[in-house]
């Protein structure tokens, strides 16, 4: 009778069994708080030994972890990098879908990066999020042609970035029902909102804004808005008196 052929064992580069290993981790991550994931649970996912896992990853779990968010990071501060061509809207529209795909392809690498809380967070990986943040104000700024922003219009910029994370976390845990694209004009909508109601009391972002809606068409979406808000101006009549 003959024996039952035992599979090899498959070589890979350096680079290639880094790779797979810190794959199996993001999965892990991504889907269980940090502190419930074991460096036998990535060895068991990978279909490696646990000495393996120390061998390309001699800091264990924190190595593993803090590696998975910068990859993640890396990756999503590149999705806010858009030509300044054409409206704003139009620019942050594209931003956005570029961001939202990573999210949707991407979704354990992203709750990896953003799900905080966790005793596996350091330092390190709280700047790493800060950065991923502070470039993503950086590339909103410059659409709006503002290098050096005074505190109201840094401010609305970081809590309109602050809530494209929260939606985007709970586009994901509801299952991504609402179809990506009406997420995106949704938070393209959020974002002239707020920069509308900042623009009534801030100076500086009423001069940011008017020099962003001089560029916009009725294509846009800030022109779509502005359809749609239209008829409902009658209603507010009342207050201008």
């Amino acid at each position: 009778m003959a024996s039952r052929a035992v599979p090899a064992y498959r070589r890979m580069s350096v680079e290639q069994r880094r790779a797979q290993l810190l794959a199996a981790a993001v999965d892990l991550f991504g889907h269980r708080r940090p502190e419930e994931v074991s460096v036998d649970d990535v060895a068991a996912a990978a279909g490696v030994s646990r000495p393996l896992v120390y061998r390309y990853f001699p800091g264990g779990k924190q190595q593993l972890y803090e590696a998975a968010v910068l990859g993640a990071a890396r990756e999503l501060i590149g999705r806010f990098e858009v030509p300044s061509q054409g409206p704003p809207t139009r620019r942050l529209a594209d931003a956005l879908d570029r961001y939202l795909a990573y999210v949707d392809e991407h979704d354990a690498a992203y709750g990896a990066l953003l799900r905080g809380g966790s005793v596996a967070e350091t330092s390190r990986t709280e700047a790493i999020v800060d950065d991923v943040r502070r470039r993503a104000v950086e590339q909103v700024l410059r659409h709006l042609g503002v290098a050096a922003p005074g505190p109201r219009l840094a401010m609305m910029v970081r809590s309109w970035i602050a809530a494209v994370e929260a939606v985007s976390l709970t586009w994901l845990d509801e299952g991504k029902r609402t179809p990506r694209d009406e997420l995106r004009d949704w938070l393209v909508d959020h974002f002239t909102g707020l920069l509308m109601v900042t623009a009534a009391t801030d100076p500086e972002a009423a001069t940011a804004a008017a020099a962003a809606l001089a560029l916009e068409t009725p294509q846009s979406p800030a022109g779509t808005l502005a359809a749609k808000l239209a008829p409902l101006l009658p209603a507010f009549s009342h207050l201008l008196r």
